[in-house]
């Protein structure tokens, strides 16, 4: 019982993510690509339907693409009308490998998607599908009707922007493996980086876009070493890319900033912190002179000891025993008082609402099983999908993932080659909570996060109240800044959806806030 219970609250990490937890990645539209390339792709796909392909009406019949330096690679593309039938949309599958095929679901912007930045979304968990996130949070539509239906987003980050979303690792949401199993986040963004390569080659009108990835829950973890995977690349010399006397075919990517959002990125800062969130937050959880607070007192102690064992050898035989002391000892006593952990405002009715405390969960995956669905999707009739897949987040727990110190080191390179990050995170949210956020980016080995540390908070108001406060430093082109929004739960998106779509436009634009007359 234990067992289970720490596994759902690892999954939950992101899943709400979830929506990391769902985190979900919205989806990308369409492309707006210029006259040149336009009439071109008019030209092919008039070739092609002249011979009974119809790319953007026939769910039946998939185009399947291919990528010379990647020869067991290949796109299985469909062009869905789903969610929102206003913009152009891309699904389906890109095969890394000969046994993993990551889903993938592309929204173009509402506004101008041949210069709007592209923006990849990832939840958390780890198992947990991005779809969840596009359908709750951030995505062009909202699940309703107990799954039966979508509606309208408004407040949808493609509002400004091309969005994508990616079920990853494999074995989440829709993506699937005949044998492979990914484990580890380093193995997982190896394979990101993969299907990135292979989508830019095809989609070569977005490449020059301005790429951010934002990610949610354990997508705090997700997103940095991702990042790190692909400003490595795009710093080697080519010719070290020379396959078959080749290496044109391999895409920069124009890595701008990540957003990680209520994220576990530095576990020996953030675990400790459960103690000071429960018993000196803006929540009442535990009464500070109370026996709870007492034993969580100690067993912060225990678990940061435990972590620095494992930063220093870095090995599943020291950071398993981290991960299962840590998850247990600093969760299980809130496990027990009936409320929500990603919005400590509201109980949560297991029975009722489900394992993550959110029945859109459960109407999620409803809506993505129907055949009608799957089919406009490209997704095989066979696979089943899931909100948050249990088995991929005990497999991640098997090794201790959530422990290793590998997220943190790598925003430091980032910053320094002029990519920027956003760290922000909601005030009601238990399981990433804010307190802790704050203090590993103000612990952060580098000269921006001594500047954060030294910085007063400046408030941000957005219609007549105040709605976040944040620090924010800059260094040549990179800036790093943490934002805490009032009243937002785990999943800033869903609860705070208006003040949501406002901050986001400013970074990806900017990558800098200006609160002054909102």
């Amino acid at each position: 019982m234990k067992l289970k219970l720490l596994s759902l609250t690892n999954l939950a990490l992101s899943a709400y993510a979830l929506p990391s937890y769902a985190d979900g990645l919205s989806a990308f539209t369409s492309f707006n690509l210029d006259k040149g390339i336009s009439s071109i792709q008019s030209s092919i796909e008039s070739s092609l339907q002249s011979f009974g392909l119809n790319l953007f009406n026939n769910h039946d019949k998939p185009l399947v693409l291919s990528h010379d330096q990647f020869p067991n690679h290949q796109i299985r593309l469909h062009h869905p009308t789903l969610c929102d039938s206003g913009v152009k949309q891309y699904s389906g599958y890109i095969d890394i490998s000969d046994s993993k095929s990551l889903f993938f679901w592309f929204f173009e912007s509402r506004a101008d998607p041949s210069s709007d930045p592209l923006v990849m979304w990832l939840n958390g968990g780890p198992g947990c599908s991005s779809s969840t996130g596009l359908l709750t949070e951030l995505g062009p539509c909202n699940i309703a009707n107990d799954g039966q239906s979508t509606t309208y987003n408004d407040y949808s980050w493609n509002n400004n922007a091309n969005l994508l979303f990616l079920d990853q690792p494999i074995n989440v949401g829709y993506s699937y493996s005949d044998s492979d199993n990914v484990n580890t986040t380093p193995v997982a963004a190896d394979d990101v980086y993969a299907f990135l390569q292979i989508f830019f080659k095809h989609y070569s009108s977005y490449a020059h876009l301005p790429f951010s990835i934002a990610a949610e829950s354990y997508g705090g973890r997700y997103a940095p070493l991702i990042a790190d995977v692909i400003n490595n690349h795009n710093q080697i010399d080519k010719s070290l890319y020379r396959i078959n006397g080749s290496f044109d075919d391999f895409k920069h990517i124009n890595l701008k900033s990540i957003l990680l959002g209520n994220g576990l990125t530095n576990p020996k800062v953030q675990f400790p912190s459960v103690y000071d969130y429960a018993c000196h937050g803006p929540y009442q959880i535990f009464e500070p002179n109370g026996s709870e607070c007492a034993n969580l007192k100690s067993k912060a102690h225990t678990c940061e000891t435990l972590i620095d064992t494992c930063y220093k050898t870095d090995s599943r035989f020291t950071c398993l025993p981290a991960a299962l002391y840590c998850w247990s000892g600093m969760y299980g006593a809130f496990q027990q008082l009936g409320l929500n952990p990603y919005d400590v405002r509201q109980s949560c009715d297991r029975e009722k609402d489900g394992d993550l405390c959110y029945k859109e969960m459960d109407w999620i995956q409803t809506y993505l099983n129907k055949p009608e669905v799957k089919k406009q999707l490209g997704v095989p009739k066979y696979i089943e999908f899931q909100s948050c897949n249990f088995d991929v987040n005990r497999s991640f727990m098997g090794q201790g993932d959530s422990m290793h110190n590998s997220a943190d080191p790598a925003i430091p390179n980032l910053l320094d080659s002029g990519v920027s990050v956003l760290i922000y995170a909601g005030k009601a949210d238990f399981m990433c909570n804010y307190i802790g956020n704050k203090q590993w980016v103000e612990q952060l080995s580098h000269p921006l996060g001594k500047e954060i540390a030294q910085s007063d908070d400046n408030e941000w108001y957005f219609n007549g109240r105040k709605a976040a406060s944040y620090k924010s430093a800059k260094q040549s082109e990179a800036h790093l800044t943490f934002l805490e929004i009032e009243e937002a739960s785990h999943m800033v998106p869903m609860s705070q959806p208006e003040f949501s779509i406002n901050f986001f436009n400013q970074w990806i634009f900017d990558q800098s806030f200006n609160s002054t007359g909102i």
